[in-house]
């Protein structure tokens, strides 16, 4: 579209009417291949013949061309398969002598290292606009035949046709005198041609996915060229139906034009970081990709890539590693790609450095990928019989050999298939893991159908299953079967333990077998889609039946010690060695390899028997120490001053005074004043010693004195014509009270010194005074009035000096 060019409604609807009558509704399923047309298709990723269309118009700006020109070379770079082939065409329109609608500036090109590269180069060359060459306008018709005939050229038919076309505009061929004299005639013609040229594409197989950018877009145009295009896409989902796109300008057009790429190719799309230089850009490759790219958008070819796997390790730039195949092009162009062939899953990063000078633009990373999966088949009976109803399961692996187990992984996936053979059509016929019949389980990711054989099967039958999800291809491998003739000879059915096991460990399975023949019969056990790295051997391998009879016979399956963990995955299918091409029966392997024990596994009973035994050790020996501690305590002994049988003064142990069991005291008497009780410090002169024993009970030694038993409330004797009565008031766990201490006890009372288990298991750190009868104390003063010479502790005013529980 040229910048002068102004709203022509009446070409606009001219236009949209010429392309709704030529938009056909989309075409019909192809019919299916006969059975013996389906092959297996080769390794790798689906390749796919595209072109990319640019509109270098004279109303786009050198800015929106520059982005026009990244785009297009995230496509070309991207590419996941080395046997795509690219076409790059610039286009405009063609008003004078020596100009021509359309420049091409990449021919069809192999998109394999070389071809890549090339394309890198020839890209460039969108850029740069030769007005002597192109003119301003717009002519859509001239692009799309261009592209259309590009593709068809040497195309193989089943290989899909894609023209990709970026515009900011619409249709503008009112000074191309080739459509006509005057511009209102020109119009008219230009949405002819369009029509005709759209037609064309259908008959190709040709689809064309249109993104505009801009305020100027014609919408009504861009889906016309969408729907006038061919309208099957690479699988059976709305997603990948070609359709039209439009952005709000060209600074979306790279990611909008990358998306669009990924859903007409059936290839996912994952965006990553976006970040100036230097920066670690990550992005994320899901673990059911088999084959992807990782693009940069790099903008200045100054700005340097490495790339480090999931384990951070940095991988090369070509060549093999570690089970996968890497290839790096566009290096020194705005767009770089590395390839990846069975990529390991998870967060890659790209660490990306520029020199100064060239920092200023962010570099954006995304990946581009595909899973193409190989479909595992079970069908049962393995020779069904015209007329009757088989079951299908399917699993699915990678190339890696890695079963896809988790549902997420296959979101929106849609399992068909078809049986083929001898005598019918194909019949269709969908699977699904929702689990009902007879589906087993839902969301296991083993998917089940039902399909009955037609009636005039006659012989050999073909079984291939598709899967279609974003991102998501099939290999289309068939299982190849026989209906069954009359009753058959040999009857055979598998079972397999559905366990656990450790590496080096067995799996135990029962081959059932009637030989309805008259002589004997000898099959063969066999395991098929094996995953990567597994290690399997079964014993035995092969089972002879005598001629009508029956037979049970035991298996097992020994997994190697290198087995990795997982889900086995795989399966196993007997064959009658007289017919080895035929299957009689098969199952698949639900097994999972666990890391064996570890020696605290092993051993964690008895690590937990002991365990508790120590607990249960270690809690006794505590309530034995306790209880030492306790009888050694002596908090709430009352020691009393008598002179004459009259109390003179009190003195109460308190919570930490008899370390080790020992208390000392002193009898103080001032000038004037009554004899006193008092603690005695660390050798303090004249001090007496209480001590608790070990069995728990008391004894006294008197200054200068031998040391001797004390009953509870006796009197021993002291200097002075003085005596103190020990009160031992711990029969409550140290607190004080009117039960019986153990002096006061019957005889026969049992209980044991320092009391009852109980007993010593309780404390109070402050002890009071028993209570009388009447509730007042139980000890007075001789004057009957109380006071201070009656009941006292030590820290009266003036009664000593030290005490560090003060």
């Amino acid at each position: 579209m040229r910048l002068t060019s102004t709203k022509r409604a009446a070409g606009a609807a001219a236009l949209a009417l010429g392309l709704a009558l030529t938009a056909a509704p989309p075409p019909a399923p192809a019919a299916p291949a006969p059975a013996a047309a389906v092959a297996a298709a080769p390794e790798g990723a689906d390749p796919v013949d595209f072109a990319i269309v640019v509109d270098q118009s004279d109303s786009l700006s050198d800015e929106d061309l520059a982005r026009e020109v990244e785009a297009a070379a995230l496509l070309v770079q991207g590419e996941i398969s080395e046997r795509s082939r690219a076409t790059v065409i610039g286009f405009g329109s063609s008003e004078k002598p020596g100009q021509s609608p359309v420049r091409e500036v990449c021919p069809p090109t192999v998109a394999d290292a070389a071809g890549r590269q090339l394309l890198s180069d020839c890209v460039q060359r969108l850029a740069h606009r030769d007005p002597a060459r192109v003119g301003p306008g717009t002519d859509f018709p001239a692009a799309v035949r261009q592209a259309v005939t590009r593709l068809t050229e040497e195309a193989a038919p089943t290989t899909p046709k894609v023209v990709f076309l970026l515009t900011d505009g619409r249709l503008d061929v009112d000074d191309s005198p080739e459509y006509g004299a005057d511009p209102a005639s020109r119009r008219a013609n230009g949405a002819k041609r369009l029509a005709d040229e759209l037609a064309r594409a259908r008959r190709e197989h040709v689809q064309i996915w249109p993104l505009g950018f801009g305020a100027a877009i014609d919408r009504a145009t861009l889906t016309g060229m969408a729907e006038g295009g061919y309208r099957g896409g690479c699988a059976d989902l709305p997603s990948v139906t070609p359709r039209m796109r439009v952005v709000a300008d060209s600074t979306g057009i790279d990611e909008a034009f990358q998306e669009t790429f990924a859903a007409a190719r059936c290839a996912g799309l994952t965006p990553g970081d976006s970040e100036r230089p230097p920066a670690d850009l990550y992005v994320t490759i899901p673990p059911i990709a088999t084959d992807g790219s990782i693009t940069v958008g790099k903008h200045d070819p100054k700005v340097t890539v490495t790339y480090y796997d999931p384990r951070g390790r940095k991988v090369p730039t070509s060549g093999t590693f570690d089970g996968s195949t890497f290839e790096l092009s566009g290096q020194d162009g705005p767009v770089e790609a590395l390839r990846v062939n069975d990529p390991l899953p998870g967060r890659w990063r790209a660490r990306v450095e520029a020199p100064e000078g060239h920092r200023d633009r962010e570099v954006a990373v995304r990946a581009i990928w595909q899973g193409r999966l190989r479909s595992s088949v079970v069908l049962d009976p393995a020779s069904p019989h015209p007329g009757e109803k088989a079951v299908v399961e399917v699993r699915m692996q990678t190339r890696r050999g890695v079963y896809v187990t988790d549902p997420a992984q296959l979101a929106g996936i849609k399992v068909t298939g078809q049986l083929a053979g001898d005598g019918f059509d194909p019949v269709g016929f969908a699977l699904a893991d929702d689990g009902r019949a007879p589906d087993r389980t839902a969301s296991d990711v083993r998917f089940t159908g039902t399909v009955t054989v037609p009636a005039g099967a006659t012989g050999a039958l073909r079984l291939t299953t598709r899967m279609a999800a974003p991102g998501v291809t099939s290999d289309l491998r068939p299982l190849n079967a026989r209906i069954g003739d009359g009753s058959p000879a040999v009857v055979a059915g598998i079972t397999v333990d559905r366990t656990a096991v450790h590496p080096g460990g067995t799996v135990r399975g029962t081959l059932s077998v009637t030989n309805n023949d008259g002589a004997p019969r000898t099959l063969r056990l066999t395991l098929a889609d094996q995953a990567a790295g597994t290690e399997l051997r079964i014993a035995p391998t092969t089972v002879t039946v005598p001629p009508g009879s029956r037979r049970d016979t035991p298996f097992t399956l020994e997994v190697g010690p290198g087995t990795p963990l997982g889900d086995l995955g795989g399966k196993i299918t007997v064959v009658d060695t007289a017919d080895p091409g035929r299957s009689l029966a098969g199952a698949f392997l639900v097994v999972r390899v666990e890391a064996p024990p570890t020696w605290i596994d092993r051993w964690w009973p008895v690590l937990a028997g002991g365990g508790a035994a120590a607990l249960l050790a270690g809690a006794y020996l505590a309530v034995r120490l306790r209880a030492r501690r306790d009888r050694l305590d002596l908090t709430g002994v009352e020691l009393e001053l008598l002179r004459d049988g009259h109390a003179l003064d009190r003195l109460t142990v308190r919570h930490g005074q008899s370390a080790r069991g020992r208390f000392a005291f002193t009898v103080e008497q001032g000038l004037g004043t009554a004899p006193a009780l008092q603690r005695g410090g660390p050798g303090a002169p004249g001090a007496h010693l209480l001590v608790a024993a070990r069995a728990g009970e008391l004894r006294l030694r008197p200054y200068g004195g031998p040391e001797q038993p004390v009953r509870n409330g006796a009197a021993t004797r002291l200097d002075g014509g003085l005596e103190v009565a020990v009160h031992d008031r711990r029969s409550s766990g140290g607190r004080t009270g009117t039960g019986r201490s153990r002096a006061d006890r019957a005889p026969d009372d049992r209980t044991p010194p320092g009391g009852t288990w109980r007993d010593r298991f309780r404390r109070d750190p402050r002890p009071e005074p028993p209570a009388g009868r009447d509730g007042a104390s139980a000890w007075t003063r001789p004057d009957g009035t109380g006071g201070t010479g009656g009941g006292h502790d030590d820290r009266r005013a003036g009664a000593g000096t030290w005490d560090p529980n003060f």
